[in-house]
């Protein structure tokens, strides 16, 4: 019932901020969470979005909605913006361990959130405006993309090369500085990554600015999940002399990322896709997702299950395609099962369990 919010002294609003079809930012659950919130705003609220979205949000769309109801931001209510910061399956880094962007209109709202948010983490940053934090999340963001890109992009250099660029990538993280190690993977998934940069790029062109980084960074990691599938179509034509045409495929990981149940923009979902329009058929496993949900894109796939990993079961498929690391699979077991196992994770190797029939991608 949103007339509750009457009765609090702070709203933290915490909706989706996805793209559109044309990549294009979707505010809608912003927008009209702003437009029910306001016919109860009352003097002495603070409202802070924690929603990831471009810079220029929280005054050009929230504020506007707000005052229009008479009261003034910095006057009569308090508008923030302080971004989000998780890291799922992170068990070092919980919430009230990270330290908290504030952003405000104004000296007095920023002081107001900061004592909010100064109650629940173990440190706050506030910042000079509320676009100024919301350009501190998309530039974390955006750093990761352009990072992962990059490695995509020297796994598929190296690969031709017969370079292991997990070996590469090992070693050059023994430098005590000047660099950060990021992982290759067969896409971008999660509810950040894939989606927040182009939120700027689409902000930056009413500046008349091309973002070329963030546009090729998307490219490169946009490729990935097709690269995948020809990398298993390739390896199958090798170990069995057939392609993916009837072939019979498991899937190990349907989250996007390991030890969680978040499957929000996962390349698993495309991957599923890409091999059975080749003619394949695919099944899935994941510890973490036992029935697949029903996605806004992905919406076809809803209610498969999981099937089981045991030996008997894994030997029946041509390969398995491990596409997310979960920690609790025993890979040695899958890999003594498998006909063939297609691992863009490096999971086997890792394990200590890689073999004449893994095939690193």
């Amino acid at each position: 019932n949103i007339s509750h919010v009457a009765d609090v002294d702070a709203i933290i609003i915490c909706v989706p901020t996805p793209l559109t079809r044309n990549r294009e930012p979707d505010l809608s659950f912003v927008e009209n969470t702003a437009r029910a919130i306001a016919p109860y705003l009352r003097k002495g609220q603070l409202v802070s979005l924690e929603s990831t979205t471009y810079p220029g949000t929280t005054d050009e769309i929230l504020k506007p909605v707000f005052e229009a109801t008479g009261l003034k931001s910095g006057v009569d209510f308090y508008l923030a913006f302080s971004p989000e910061r998780e890291d799922p399956g992170n068990t070092q880094y919980g919430t009230t361990a990270i330290p908290k962007v504030v952003g405000a209109d104004g000296a007095e709202a920023l002081a107001v959130a900061d004592a909010l948010y100064g109650k629940l983490v173990v440190k706050t940053v506030p910042v000079s405006s509320t676009a100024t934090a919301e350009a501190v999340k998309l530039t974390e963001n955006i750093f990761r993309a352009v990072n992962i890109a990059l490695v995509n992009e020297l796994k598929v250099i190296y690969n031709a090369m017969g370079v292991d660029v997990w070996e590469v990538i090992d070693a050059a993280k023994t430098k005590p500085f000047g660099f950060m190690p990021f992982y290759p993977g067969p896409g971008l998934g999660g509810h950040c990554i894939p989606i927040d940069p182009f939120y700027l790029s689409w902000k930056a062109r009413e500046y008349e600015i091309n973002t070329r980084f963030i546009e090729l960074a998307g490219e490169i990691n946009s490729a990935m999940p097709r690269l995948v599938v020809e990398k298993l179509a390739e390896a199958l034509d090798r170990h069995s002399g057939r392609g993916l045409n009837r072939a019979h495929i498991l899937l190990l990981g349907l989250a996007y990322k390991k030890n969680v149940d978040d499957i929000r923009e996962s390349p698993s979902l495309r991957l599923i896709e890409m091999i059975e329009e080749r003619g394949a058929a695919v099944d899935y496993h994941d510890p973490y997702v036992l029935v697949l949900p029903k996605t806004r894109e992905h919406s076809a796939l809803a209610g498969r299950k999981s099937v089981s990993l045991d030996a008997a079961n894994v030997a029946g498929y041509d390969a398995v395609l491990i596409a997310t690391d979960h920690d609790v699979i025993d890979y040695g077991a899958l890999v003594t099962a498998a006909k063939l196992v297609v691992d863009s994770r490096n999971a086997c190797a890792r394990a200590g369990a890689f073999a004449g029939n893994v095939v690193k991608v």
